[in-house]
Order: structure tokens, then C-alpha cells, then sequence
């Protein structure tokens, strides 16, 4: 019997101390795909991203977008772990899981024996995922992390500004997200060791590491003695034409720089001796970049220029604005964004949606969002937990739900 797309991984369930996004991405990635998820939540206050702009309800100050994005499909149970009394609690909850994942910095854990040497005591065979900066050892591993420091220190920032100008902040927020894939893969792999073996897992996964592996071109370089390839990147080309830019790609492939040469009807550069090989055209890439920004000139709009280079399948897009992809044919056709039900918007909530497809179709919309802090709680305590009410009413009682 085959089970639907987005029930790959139904039947586990997954402990949640994660927020903001790193661990928030990798749960969302198990829930989407079925998994059980318990998020954690300190009552009252919640995961740090529920409260900052935009807000989607009139007044809220605990529905930001951004949550709501990575906690789809997540219930929310409000519990103070940090209080002794809670332990057994967590523990109660960490029994009828598969995987735990948390993304506090290293030792954070410990200190509450919620770490995974604490609680493999109690299920040997637990999977248990850490995320953090810059992992849990090594001098640096206490550093606070975010993802413009991550950028910052591997080196990232450097490499990706122009070397003429000062460095600039980046927005994106690419190691948190490479750390929550790497470790949505981790966890998927360690649940099909433990399917054979039994054996549970410790992961530490690091949010510098996984950042720094995604641009092996330059740290292959640098690691065998040769230099990064610094910006401007020679065969990399954005230019305006009209009203606005067109981006190139002149190299990571043979015979591109004879294609455009034939296409901007100068075949005499072909055997020009300074764009004759791929060295040859790194070591005069200003003079390339005058001659090939001297053809864009004379077009009027970026998609004049897209009429010569499709047909020729030569490598070309326009650069976009983030408001005009949201609305772009084809990642609806994709059907890249989702909408989520919400109680008191009729029109919903518009997310991204999970960034894969299945067996040549789309997984359908994840399940809401926990709009409130602790609004399934009860439902954990009493049906996956069968807590009494006499129980309930004194985790109440001394604060910790």
C-alpha cells in the first residue's frame, strides 16, 4: 500500500526546542512530509519570531508571517522546561518521540538534562539533532550565532563583494537554511539506520560548516594551494539594459564564449588570442566586459536580448524583483506558494511551499499553523500523554504549562 506524498514520513513524531529558523526550516521539511511535530514553547512568550512584522491578524503580536512560514503544520505546547518540576514532563513527551531536535547554543541543553546523553537513558534509540553556529565543540563553539555573523566569519562575505567597494550586509539567510536541510537529511538518515539496526543518533550539525561546503569552488581552491576566485567574478555578467538587468553566464560550460560570439556576429573574437581559452578570457575579463557590454547597449530591453540568447540556449535571465516573482507564471504553475487556513483571515495566509515535488506532482497545503502560543497543549497532555485532569490542573497550578 503506497502512502500519500506528504505522509512519507507519517508515524514519527518529533520533539521541537527549536526557533527562529535553522531548526524551525528542519522541522517544517519532517512535518511536511508527515512527521508528528511538537513544538516546545516557553508559555507566554514563544519562539522569538512570533512576534516581529508583519502580523497577521489585526493586534496580534505572536502570528508574525515569517513564524508562520516555518511552523506549519507544528503543534504548540506550551511548557517552561526550565523549571525542575517540568522535567518529567519533557521526558513523558521525549518517550513517545522519535527524534529530538534542538537548536540552543551548546551546553544550553545540558544544564536542563534535556541533552542526548540525559535522555538516551530513557530511549536508547532516540535520534537527536543538534544545530548550531559553529558547532557543539571546538574554542569557538559558545559564539553567538545569526546568519550575518555566520556570512561575516566563513569567509562568504569577503568572497562575495566587490573587491573595489567596502563589504556589505547580506540579507539572506542561507547557513540557517543549509543547516535545517543538512539536517533534515540527517535526521532521515539516522531514522533508516535505526529501522535496520535499532541503534539511535547524536547529530551536530553547524550552521559555518554547511555554509562554508556550499561554495566548495573557492574552498577547493584555497585548500590545495591555489586562489579564491574573487567578485567581479570573470564569466559572470550583470548589466542594465532598458529599464532593467540582464544577468550572463560566460563560463561553466564549453563553448559559450564561442556561442555569443556568434550570436553578437563577432566570430573574429573566437580566435582572438585574449578570449581564445578560458584563462586567457579570467586574465582580460575587463576587456570582455567592455566588448560584451558594449553589445547589450544597443538593445532597448532585457527580453530584446533574451529573444537572441533563449532560442541559442544560451545561459541568460532577467534580474527580478522579489515582487514580481511572487506573482511569475511559472512558479505558479510550479505552484511554489501555498495558503494556510487562518481562524479570522478569510483569505488565509500566503507561505512558500515546501521546494520539492513527489512522484511529478506537488505535496498538497501543510496543515495550519499554531496561531497561539500553547494552543494544543492540552490535546499532547491529555491524549498523547493521558495526563489526569487532577495532573493537568496542578501543572497549572505552579506555572509550567
Amino acid at each position: 500500500m503506497s502512502l500519500p506524498k506528504n505522509q512519507l514520513l507519517a508515524g514519527f513524531t518529533i520533539c521541537d526546542f527549536t526557533r527562529v529558523l535553522s531548526g524551525p526550516y528542519c522541522t517544517r521539511l519532517l512535518s511536511d512530509l508527515g512527521a508528528e511535530v511538537y513544538k516546545i514553547e516557553k508559555p507566554n512568550e514563544g519562539d522569538e519570531i512570533r512576534h516581529i512584522v508583519p502580523q497577521m491578524e489585526v493586534d496580534a503580536t505572536d502570528q508574525s508571517a515569517y513564524f508562520v512560514r516555518v511552523n506549519a503544520g507544528k503543534k504548540s505546547i506550551a511548557l517552561d522546561f526550565t523549571k525542575p518540576e517540568a522535567l518529567q514532563v519533557v521526558k513523558d513527551i521525549v518517550l513517545q518521540s522519535d527524534v529530538v531536535v534542538e537548536n540552543f547554543s551548546p551546553g544550553i541543553m545540558a544544564k536542563y538534562k534535556l541533552d542526548y546523553e540525559s535522555l538516551k537513558t530513557i530511549k536508547p534509540d532516540l535520534v537527536y539533532c543538534s544545530i548550531s553556529g559553529f558547532g557543539q565543540t571546538g574554542p569557538l563553539k559558545n559564539l553567538q550565532a545569526y546568519a550575518h555573523l555566520i556570512n561575516a566569519f566563513s569567509g562568504m562575505m569577503e568572497l562575495e563583494r566587490d573587491v573595489t567597494k567596502p563589504p556589505r550586509v547580506s540579507n539572506l539567510q542561507v547557513a540557517d537554511v543549509l543547516a535545517g536541510a543538512h539536517a533534515f537529511g540527517l535526521v532521515c538518515a539516522a531514522l533508516l539506520r535505526r529501522s535496520k539496526t535499532g541503534q539511535g543518533a547524536y547529530l551536530d550539525v553547524s550552521m559555518l560548516e554547511c555554509l562554508i561546503c556550499a561554495d566548495d569552488v573557492n574552498f577547493s581552491a584555497l585548500l590545495n594551494g591555489h586562489e579564491a576566485h574573487r567578485m567581479p567574478r570573470a564569466s559572470m555578467i550583470i548589466h542594465p539594459v532598458g529599464e532593467k538587468h540582464i544577468a550572463m553566464q560566460l563560463g561553466g560550460a564549453p563553448g559559450m564564449w564561442e556561442k555569443l560570439a556568434r550570436i553578437m556576429n563577432r566570430s573574429d573574437l573566437i580566435h582572438d588570442e585574449r578570449f581564445s581559452t578560458g584563462p586567457a578570457r579570467r586574465k582580460n575579463w575587463p576587456a570582455v566586459l567592455e566588448i560584451v557590454h558594449a553589445w547589450l547597449d544597443t538593445f532597448q530591453s532585457v527580453q530584446d536580448v533574451l529573444d537572441l540568447l533563449t532560442p541559442e540556449r544560451f545561459p541568460a535571465v532577467p534580474m527580478m524583483q522579489p515582487e514580481e516573482i511572487i506573482e511569475h507564471p511559472h512558479l505558479h504553475f510550479r505552484k511554489a506558494f501555498t495558503t494556510l487556513a487562518h481562524p479570522k483571515r478569510e483569505e488565509g495566509v500566503r507561505i512558500t511551499a515546501p521546494p520539492f515535488h513527489i512522484d511529478g506532482d506537488h505535496l498538497p497545503p501543510p496543515q495550519s499553523a499554531p496561531w497561539k502560543i500553547g494552543q494544543d497543549t492540552m490535546e499532547v497532555l491529555e491524549n498523547l500523554l493521558h495526563y489526569d485532569q487532577e495532573k493537568i490542573n496542578s501543572l497549572k497550578l505552579n506555572g509550567l504549562i
